[in-house]
């Protein structure tokens, strides 16, 4: 029996699938981020080895018997980011099959309708888009200085802003303000300011919950926050059917991220927006999750190598004959 490891990781969590050769699922488990760009190489890949323990103590085996891994990772976009982080993962998995792709890539090997766009929305907001001929196209994800606009990340720094500027007009917090000083156990606007310096990942995603229950509740500011994100969002899917030439194709728009699914507000808004956008689609979830869309992946390196050894096999016995 062999094992591989499917990761999807992002700028908030990483996922761990770990599926045995008969496909069949052996252990899932979560550690912390693994986007390079946000947390550097070498936090990525503690991040990465950590949930590979994890699901090798599931499975009840050593993770030396680990034969190939899949890793998706936000971050791993750039040629250099990318060739970091595959020595990084080399040297963490030795004697492994390595196949290192971003997370958008990822998600869209996981659909199987020719044409179709990935949207995330999570602690970074990004697309990719595939024709029915197989190109491709991508938009966003540039990180949080470029891009991310509507994102989890881009909401928090919206709401955290906003409620520093009511603190400001009337001395007091407001019903929003207070929830976020408590649930990042802040005591001042002062002292989450700083730490969001150093860590603003640690700080304005997580903020995104409070916004979804506020803008379910009613709260007018926190719907504008949630409508003007779905907009934002909804733009790098225009981008790409733009691109693509798919404004009247029958494609599959699948939406993954954080944020996805967490604000029923939200999630109304950004479907509306889409199929305003692109009228002819379908718009639902990933068929799979994008961890276990890695580890089949992995097992694809194994069946390659399997064939490729057989192939070489039977080459050498007709030179013999």
């Amino acid at each position: 029996m062999q094992y591989v490891l499917g990761f999807d990781g992002g700028g908030t969590k990483t996922e761990c699938v770990l599926l045995d050769s008969q496909r069949q699922p052996r252990a899932t488990t979560r550690s912390g981020p693994s986007n390079p760009f946000r947390i550097g190489h070498e936090a990525a890949t503690e991040a990465l080895t950590e949930a590979a323990q994890s699901a090798a103590r599931e499975a009840g085996i050593e993770l030396r018997e680990i034969a190939a891994l899949c890793a998706g990772l936000a971050g791993v976009g750039s040629p250099q980011s990318h060739e970091e982080m595959l020595r990084q993962i080399v040297n963490a998995f030795p004697n492994t099959k390595i196949r290192l792709i971003t997370d958008l890539e990822l998600s869209l090997e996981a659909i199987t309708q020719p044409a179709a766009i990935v949207l995330v929305a999570g602690t970074g907001s990004s697309a990719l888009g595939r024709d029915a001929n197989g190109h491709t196209a991508r938009a966003g994800g540039h990180g949080p200085l470029l891009s991310d606009q509507g994102s989890a990340f881009d909401v928090g720094r919206l709401a955290v802003a906003a409620a520093v500027r009511e603190r400001d007009r009337t001395g007091a917090d407001s019903a929003i303000g207070a929830e976020i000083l408590r649930l990042l156990k802040s005591s001042s606007w002062t002292e989450l300011r700083d730490r969001a310096r150093g860590a603003a990942d640690e700080v304005f995603p997580r903020v995104f919950p409070v916004v979804a229950q506020a803008a379910e509740s009613g709260d007018a500011h926190a719907q504008l926050l949630l409508r003007n994100a779905a907009q934002e969002i909804a733009a790098l899917v225009d981008a790409l059917v733009d691109r693509l030439k798919l404004r009247d194709s029958a494609i599959y728009i699948a939406k993954t991220g954080g944020m996805v699914s967490a604000s029923k507000f939200f999630d109304a808004q950004l479907d509306d927006q889409l199929k305003k956008i692109a009228p002819h689609a379908t718009i639902g979830r990933l068929p799979v999750p994008p961890a276990e869309a890695a580890a089949r992946l992995a097992l694809e390196l194994i069946s390659s190598s399997a064939s490729s050894a057989t192939q070489r096999a039977t080459g050498q016995q007709s030179a013999g004959k």
